[in-house]
């Protein structure tokens, strides 16, 4: 679900219309380019490895993590299972995240991320399936409808770098459930290109998303 270019240029331009804030940061910014990485298994593997940690620490993590599965360094789900909490502690994978990682190995096994079915649902859907694995939230979920499927129309409201995006652009000073409401309500003019939206937000901290 990739914006090809036309697309992406009407999104620029309906934003640009819809909304002078992101006029300006839409002008000052590098393009954003489309994201699509259709390996939902593997971009959910990286984002828990990516949980609470450094992108320069998640990085060394997962390269230590691709070292366990020789020739090729992919973590196919039989092959994940079979590591020890000790194996995957080497590569400096916590037990927690351990559980994790299996628990998306499991949910693989059984055919449960198959890329052409989830890709036709519906955020909340599609949010609802993934967060029955356990370690995965509706960040991590919107976050692969917003990287590895590039679906343009995802807010991440509750993301910490879109927050302080929005209070530094828009001059919010709310806090808490006011300030979801609020961010949320601004958000409303960018549909249906919020996902746009959000990387322009995030490209004007200079900074990846930050849970």
């Amino acid at each position: 679900m990739s914006l090809p270019a036309p697309e992406l240029t009407a999104a620029l331009q309906h934003l640009s219309q819809a909304d002078p804030v992101l006029a300006r940061l839409i002008a000052q910014g590098r393009l954003i380019q489309p994201s699509a990485h259709e390996d939902l298994y593997l971009a959910l593997l990286r984002a828990i490895v990516s949980q609470q940690i450094s992108t320069k620490a998640a990085a060394a993590i997962w390269r230590k993590v691709q070292a366990l599965f020789p020739p090729d360094g992919y973590p196919e789900p039989a092959a994940l299972l079979l590591l020890t909490d000790e194996d995957l502690r080497a590569a400096g994978i916590s037990r927690q995240k351990a559980g994790y990682l299996r628990a998306i190995a499991d949910f693989a096994q059984r055919d449960q991320l198959d890329h052409a079915h989830l890709s036709q649902l519906d955020a909340d859907a599609f949010t609802a399936h993934l967060t029955q694995i356990k370690g995965v939230g509706r960040w991590t979920a919107q976050m692969l409808q917003m990287f590895a499927l590039d679906q343009p129309d995802v807010f991440p409201e509750g993301d910490l770098g879109i927050q302080n995006a929005m209070k530094r652009h828009y001059g919010l000073e709310e806090t808490g459930r006011a300030l979801l409401k609020r961010m949320t309500a601004i958000a409303e003019a960018w549909r249906p290109y919020r996902t746009v939206a959000s990387k322009y937000l995030w490209q004007s901290l200079d900074n990846t998303p930050a849970e």
